[in-house]
């Protein structure tokens, strides 16, 4: 069975917490669908990449989590989000997907 690439595991998880916060009006659902992601994502780093990797794309995901909501006072709520999620599966594929 192929792999789900990292980078589409943590973009997801970025654009999902946010979006089952705002259908459930439940923000620790969200939560928990950024950290479930986030965690197959730091587990799929460390494999490819290494340890060191893991931390700082694991450090580069939960800054891209608290820098959206300042962002998103410029830019709204879905381009912030977004716009996180694509730098966070662009360094991803870069350090671990990338073949």
């Amino acid at each position: 069975m192929a792999q789900v690439p990292s980078s589409l595991v943590a973009a997801t998880g970025l654009v999902g917490g946010y979006a089952v916060a705002r259908a459930t009006k439940r923000r620790e659902l969200g939560g928990v669908a950024l950290a479930t992601a986030g965690g197959v994502a730091a587990w799929q780093w460390r494999r490819a990449a290494g340890p060191k990797a893991a931390a700082a794309l694991g450090g580069l995901y939960v800054a891209a989590f608290a820098g959206s909501h300042p962002l998103a006072k410029k830019l709204g709520a879905w381009p912030s989000v977004l716009t996180v999620a694509g730098t966070v599966a662009l360094a991803s594929w870069a350090v671990a997907d990338r073949k």
